[in-house]
């Protein structure tokens, strides 16, 4: 019912996907395609963690009425604007 990317490369290449899917896109750098040491990957991928665990947040508080589909979608786009 609900399609969230974060991947740059999968807003370009998105399935096509049966019904009517709410789909938003969530875009955010690239934790695997961060070049360093080890320690440099980790901060990366603790800051895309993060931001995921931020807009997840943010999505669960909303209230029952801005639940309907057409509000959803907005609201879910909103999210993903959100850093």
């Amino acid at each position: 019912d609900r399609v969230i990317t974060v991947c740059d490369n999968a807003r370009e290449a998105c399935p096509i996907l049966p019904g009517h899917p709410i789909m938003a896109h969530w875009g955010m750098p690239d934790p695997a395609a961060v070049e360093g040491d080890d320690a440099t990957r980790r901060v990366a991928f603790r800051a895309a963690f993060e931001l995921i665990s931020q807009r997840v947040d943010l999505l669960l508080a909303l209230l029952p009425e801005q639940l309907i589909p057409t509000e959803l979608e907005r609201l879910v786009r909103e999210i993903g604007q959100s850093s």
